[in-house]
């Protein structure tokens, strides 16, 4: 049995925000702050370094409340935002850093220390959405998405190759090494983001992973720019994406 609290409730501007916690991990819980009843729910995943209310989250997650109804939610990563970083965590990042300041290849050193989070990341996703889901105005039967770029990515595709329960999702930008064998079990819609002139991932990489999924409905989103540059307006896109699949039309 999961264990599950909210530990504070505020609303701004139309939305609620409740911080909660599931089994000690902490996240955040946005909806609408009225007529959010059965409303479908959207899990996101940050990306590496920041948390589950840096601004790329709640921005997102304005898209989804404002625009659509949704509930959205979104927890720290293990090693960040409210979470204490293990001895493992601090070998990796001096190692990432290491390679940064000596012009080496950092993609090797994410997607090993990504793999690594997402296997202690994906247990808690699922208790979350179990938790979630006991919530009134949730359910156990209203649709599911899931958003996540990044580490996101690296987190999100395992969690929904195992989670029947996500009817559409969004990821981008990473690299397949350690992902392609999830992505072969899902077969929900995809959008998929990738940057051209990506420094970090490679054309090859970025579509060698989005060829992998299995779904018989994806789309490829590719901009011209470094991996920093993917375009806000790619944010609106996948808001929509996941309002068509979701059930829920611009509001």
């Amino acid at each position: 049995m999961n264990t599950f609290r909210f530990t504070a409730d505020s609303v701004s501007n139309g939305i609620r925000e409740r911080n909660f916690t599931v089994d000690g991990v902490p996240g955040v819980l946005w909806s609408p702050a009225t007529g959010a009843d059965r409303a479908p729910l959207v899990l996101m995943g940050h990306g590496g370094g920041n948390h589950k209310k840096h601004p790329a989250m709640s921005g997102r997650a304005r898209l989804l409340v404002d625009g659509h109804g949704f509930h959205v939610a979104v927890l720290d990563a293990p090693g960040h935002g409210d979470r204490p970083r293990t001895a493992h965590d601090e070998a990796e990042i001096a190692d990432m850093f290491r390679a940064r300041a000596a012009g080496e290849p950092e993609g090797p050193i994410v997607v090993r220390y990504n793999d690594h989070l997402a296997k202690l990341a994906v247990p808690e996703y699922h208790a979350t959405l179990d938790a979630l889901q006991q919530l009134p105005e949730i359910g156990a039967d209203g649709p599911v998405g899931y958003w996540g770029i990044n580490m996101g990515t690296a987190i999100g595709v395992p969690f929904v190759a195992a989670e029947p329960r996500i009817t559409a999702a969004v990821f981008g930008q990473h690299w397949p090494d350690t992902l392609a064998e999830h992505a072969r079990r899902i077969t929900v819609p995809i959008e998929f983001g990738l940057q051209w002139d990506d420094e970090h991932i490679s054309r090859a990489d970025g579509l060698a992973l989005f060829d992998a999924f299995a779904s018989t409905e994806k789309s490829l989103h590719v901009n011209a720019g470094k991996h920093k540059e993917f375009p806000r307006f790619e944010a609106d896109s996948a808001a929509r994406f996941l309002a068509r699949h979701l059930g829920r039309p611009a509001g």
